[in-house]
């Protein structure tokens, strides 16, 4: 391949960063002059267009690779530009199309989960697929990182709500908050249990929002933005005191729509503001949140 010196690459005044390297790189292979299969130039030769020391090149080619954008970075021979990322089916519910990406993010060796959402029920749930292949022993992370935002206790929810309003005894928060406590419990639970069967380092962290999220956020190793809408609806729920009207949402079935790094700029913009926006978050208006 022929290597063409690009004036942004070496200007005589300072040399780019291995970020600004990546960003030149990823956009030739966005515009189609590297296509999926071809060999990047080596090395050496990449050091001396952009003007760099090799280390710069290996770090910009690391990222490419995070990226899914290249394949075979640490072997021998330059890597190859990555197949693009396959067609997919269209939004499906959550339920339904939570348990395979998040099993795909299993399948590395070091796994990020970050979620905002008014319950764990979904994440609980859709966790049961990556958890069984690890007992099967099909998967093997070697550290599991959770970190789920939710709703704090303190504050008049949106939704779930009584028609009628709020209230210190408002049976449909108090409904709310036993299923929050009780699946975040099942939820730290069944992850724990992998410390002492697999000898993997498991870390699940929570921590409780001062506002209702009008979406609910996965995002897998910082590669990966998924996002469902909570739709607001009413309806009747029939408790042991009676009928209670209430405005519920439809979690499980609202429909998941997924972005992923590799996918493009516009996919890899809406990950990057998405983790940007939940760490931002997390270590901001947020507060220690105790599962009673």
């Amino acid at each position: 391949m022929v290597v063409t010196q690009e004036n942004v690459a070496v200007n005589g005044s300072r040399r780019l960063s291995p970020q600004e390297i990546a960003d030149v790189l990823r956009e030739r292979i966005r515009v189609g002059e590297l296509r999926a299969g071809q060999r990047l130039p080596t090395q050496a030769e990449l050091a001396e267009e952009f003007g760099v020391e090799r280390g710069a090149v290996r770090q910009a080619l690391r990222a490419l690779q995070e990226d899914g954008l290249l394949t075979n970075v640490s072997k021998g021979s330059p890597p190859r530009i990555a197949e693009p990322a396959p067609e997919r089916d269209g939004p499906q519910p959550t339920m339904v199309g939570l348990a395979p990406r998040l099993t795909e993010a299993f399948k590395v060796p070091r796994v990020r989960v970050d979620a905002a959402c008014l319950t764990a029920e979904t994440l609980m749930l859709a966790l049961g697929e990556p958890l069984r292949l690890i007992h099967e022993g099909r998967i093997r992370p070697e550290s599991i990182d959770v970190r789920v935002l939710l709703p704090s206790r303190d504050i008049n929810l949106a939704f779930p709500i009584s028609v009628e309003g709020h209230g210190d005894d408002d049976p449909v928060h108090e409904r709310w908050l036993a299923q929050r406590n009780a699946q975040g419990h099942v939820l730290r639970h069944n992850l724990y249990a992998l410390r002492s069967t697999h000898g993997i380092d498991v870390h699940v962290t929570f921590r409780a929002l001062p506002f209702t999220p009008p979406v609910k956020l996965y995002l897998l190793n910082q590669r990966e933005a998924l996002i469902a809408y909570y739709m607001v609806t009413r309806r009747e729920e029939f408790t042991d005191s009676g009928t209670v009207d209430m405005y519920d949402v439809l979690g499980t079935e609202s429909l998941l729509f997924s972005f992923e790094k590799r996918a493009g700029r516009r996919d890899a913009a809406f990950v990057e503001e998405s983790q940007k926006w939940f760490d931002a978050l997390w270590e901001t208006i947020t507060s220690d949140l105790t599962l009673s």
